[in-house]
């Protein structure tokens, strides 16, 4: 049996005491953002198909690109320089409600616990959901604080080639069974007070960052 869920901390709790500047913040108060964090080293059309399915599926008003500095789950050596990962991206996006955003580094955050606490208090009433591939959910447990994460803001969870199995049966997917809502509400995630989650099944993309930079060796 699962274990139940801790209290949610205060939304404001681990607030970064550094100044940081959400680019037009007045015109996402009240709407509803998924946010794909990552290293986008490269971007490619994974990503844009996974924030595609977000829009539609989670009827989001909004996808954010977080385009993280540093990931600090990998090396500085494999990571392209930030600037060029972001004019990438941008590149890539076409679409008017996909937004690349270079927030950690505005914000000076390094870790997405720490991201989400700022956005949490600068923008209350807006709506956050954490995207991330199955791939992620898998090993969402080594990130700093990730029950404390899991308990700020509801998470969506995409199919990934070869993770289906492993992503379920993760720590993460084990430690917040109960709070786990049937695919068929999705369009619901958003409005569900955390922790909630659910896993989206559909098109799955092989491509993927690592496969492209090793294509390019």
């Amino acid at each position: 049996m699962a274990k139940r869920a801790p209290e949610a901390p205060s939304r404001n709790a681990g607030v970064p005491r550094r100044p940081g500047l959400i680019p037009g913040q007045h015109l996402w108060r009240g709407l509803k953002i998924g946010l794909l964090g990552g290293s986008f080293n490269p971007a490619h059309q994974g990503h844009l198909d996974i924030s595609l399915m977000a829009l539609n599926r989670l009827g989001l008003d909004y996808v954010w690109w977080l385009v993280s500095p540093q990931n600090p789950l990998k090396s500085p050596a494999e990571t392209a320089e930030l600037d060029r990962r972001l004019a990438k991206a941008r590149r890539l996006v076409r679409h008017p409600r996909l937004k690349v955003m270079d927030l950690e580094r505005r914000l000076h955050t390094t870790y997405t616990v720490h991201t989400l606490a700022h956005l949490i208090q600068r923008l209350p009433d807006t709506r956050f959901v954490w995207l991330m591939g199955a791939d992620n959910l898998a090993q969402f447990s080594r990130w700093r604080n990730w029950q404390q994460i899991a308990l700020m803001v509801p998470f969506a969870i995409f199919d990934r080639p070869g993770y289906s199995m492993s992503a379920v049966a993760s720590k993460a997917a084990r430690r917040f069974a109960m709070a786990r809502l049937p695919e068929s509400r999705a369009g619901c995630l958003a409005a569900q007070t955390p922790p909630a989650w659910v896993f989206c099944h559909g098109r799955k993309n092989p491509v993927s960052s690592t496969a492209i930079r090793q294509q390019q060796l």
